[in-house]
């Protein structure tokens, strides 16, 4: 199958596109795939502060509803963008798989009218993309997890499991996006075996720092510029590390609910009443996400770091997302992580920045072969679950039959 699969992460920087062609069964070990071309299209300045807004709690419900419509004609046009570049058209296209945009995700019980509810809300409305490429799209991928008792977070662990497990290693995935989440792969292990959760923040606080102290001339840090001229502030860092979420065991994930403006405003507080210079700040913010990734791996994957010179302990780390480019950053990890060998998905044949949206094709891909997609032992659901909605282009492009015939 031909997948054009579409993400945009809690960075909040772009659209990524892969189109990316599948065959064989993931969890037999026969899975065979490919990526024939990918795409970064990044958010128009004013889209993505409109993004940022609407992640809010007390964002307008008419401001998410007509943001939702108009991300859906950022989603197309990014997937029109990838097709190109491949030198296909819609018609060669077997499916859209669209993770959408995160406005809020709410793992933990929220009291609705006596009862605790948990959620989550990803926009750019799928009938959109489908009416403007004629294409079947799959999206809403988290929620048949959240139906089952799942948080519907960390999802792209089956996909890390598909891509990266190893019988004569044990391998951890570590991406750095906004949050950042970890995946260990045991050596030898089955998706039974694999154990993810979200870190805490990724290039959320350093990103929301840069742009706050260069005045909008930096959305982050470039190559870890700033953050290599400073001085990490110890009494800072060990404050910020007594946030209840790095102390929160597995199944667990977050977002800017809890690590976003209010946090990065704690965070400039601090660092301002400390006399700390900008270089100082970031500094300390990158020693931060740093320090809670390889906290997460002492505290919650003890057996793999007490014993990572052995066959049984983590070997190798391969970093994604934004944060691989922020060199003071993977210094930091390497540092810390030692003597894990510290990598990047390149090694392994697939373009970091691709990564995600790769991921959200292969889930379509399980989708559309009636196959369920989520690690209960990541998300903490009670039962596997099949993943996603499937949305119809408004016209009968007969691919919907073709699907039925060879699937059902």
């Amino acid at each position: 199958m031909l997948i054009v699969g579409l993400m945009s992460g809690t960075s909040v920087d772009g659209i990524d596109a892969a189109l990316v062609e599948l065959a064989g069964v993931t969890q037999d070990g026969t899975l065979r795939w490919s990526v024939h071309a990918c795409v970064c299209v990044p958010w128009e300045s004013k889209l993505r502060q409109a993004i940022l807004a609407a992640c809010a709690p007390d964002t307008g419900v008419q401001q998410i509803t007509a943001l939702n419509y108009r991300l859906g004609e950022s989603f197309s046009d990014a997937a029109r963008q990838v097709i190109a570049q491949a030198g296909l058209t819609f018609s060669d296209i077997d499916a859209i798989a669209s993770h959408g945009q995160t406005v809020w995700h709410q793992p933990t019980p929220y009291d609705i009218a006596g009862a605790g509810v948990t959620g989550t809300l990803q926009i750019g409305e799928p009938a959109v993309i489908a009416a403007r490429t004629g294409c079947l799209v799959v999206s809403d991928f988290r929620a048949a997890d959240i139906a089952v008792g799942g948080q519907g977070a960390p999802l792209v662990p089956f996909a890390d499991y598909a891509l990266f497990h190893s019988p004569h290693e044990t391998r951890a995935v570590q991406n750095i996006g906004g949050i950042a989440n970890v995946t260990l792969l045991p050596m030898g292990g089955t998706l039974k075996d694999v154990v993810a959760f979200d870190t805490g923040p990724g290039n959320m606080l350093i990103d929301a720092l840069a742009v706050r102290l260069t005045d909008g001339a930096q959305t982050f840090d470039r190559d870890g510029a700033l953050a290599a001229a400073g001085t990490v502030d110890r009494k800072i860092l060990i404050d910020f590390l007594a946030h209840p979420y790095f102390r929160q065991p597995p199944p667990k994930s977050t977002g800017r609910e809890q690590f976003g403006a209010a946090y990065s405003d704690r965070f400039l507080t601090a660092a301002r009443k400390g006399n700390l210079s900008i270089a100082d700040m970031l500094a300390t913010a990158t020693a931060l996400t740093a320090e809670s990734i390889a906290c997460a791996y002492s505290n919650f994957l003890p057996s793999y770091m007490s014993n990572s010179t052995s066959g049984g302990g983590i070997k190798t780390v391969i970093l994604g997302g934004g944060g691989l480019r922020n060199k003071t950053l993977v210094r930091m990890l390497v540092e810390r992580l030692a003597p894990a060998r510290v990598t990047d998905h390149q090694e392994f044949g697939l373009d970091s920045d691709a990564k995600e949206a790769v991921a959200f094709a292969l889930l379509a891909y399980e989708t559309l072969h009636g196959r369920p997609s989520n690690v209960p032992s990541a998300t903490g659901a009670n039962a596997p679950a099949i993943l996603g909605k499937i949305t119809l282009p408004p016209r009968n492009t007969g691919k919907l039959q073709i699907w039925l015939d060879n699937r059902l």
